[in-house]
């Protein structure tokens, strides 16, 4: 419950950052923290890796750096909501590293939890495109704030419409 909470509030504070900061400066501040905590959980079963561990090791954190600008660019450009089921299958990718590297085989349960994030991302990403009705704003034509900044090219250009005022204007 504890690890949700903390990714819950990992996927706010990105989505807050993205809308004002870079991705490179995200990962500046992300990955150190990420960091020392698995550097915490780690202390109690570290072995030291052989040198071609380490280079496996290294070839890996270079595809996660860029797998983790490519979440920042989705997360500002997307809903929050939609985007983090996907987040989801770096567990997948996790347990095929663990195999390749370490040869690790994953067990049933993981190859069912495995399963079960990509039918959810997948169900959730058909169930969107569904609800989406024809010529609808797409999240990544919105601001960060939410809001449409630009029309899509396939709706005509209008002029704004003037703001609603609430109460009638008495100095008229």
């Amino acid at each position: 419950m504890g690890a949700a909470i903390c990714l819950g509030t990992e996927l706010v504070v990105i989505k807050r950052l993205s809308g004002r900061e870079g991705a490179f400066q995200i990962l500046l501040v992300n990955n150190p923290i990420g960091a020392g905590i698995a550097t915490l959980a780690a202390l109690w079963f570290w072995k030291v890796p052989t040198p071609a561990q380490w280079a496996a090791l290294a070839r890996i954190g270079v595809l996660m750096a860029g797998a983790q600008s490519c979440f920042i660019q989705a997360i500002r450009r997307a809903d929050t909501s939609f985007v983090s089921p996907f987040w989801y299958a770096t567990l997948g990718f996790s347990a095929l590293y663990d195999m390749a590297i370490f040869g690790v085989v994953p067990d049933g349960i993981s190859v069912l939890g495995a399963a079960i994030i990509v039918a959810g991302a997948g169900l959730l990403a058909w169930r969107e495109a569904l609800l989406r009705p024809a010529g609808a704003v797409t999240p990544s034509a919105a601001s960060p704030s939410g809001t449409a900044t630009t029309p899509p090219a396939s709706l005509p250009l209008s002029p704004p419409l003037p703001p609603r005022s609430r109460a009638p204007d008495s100095r008229r």
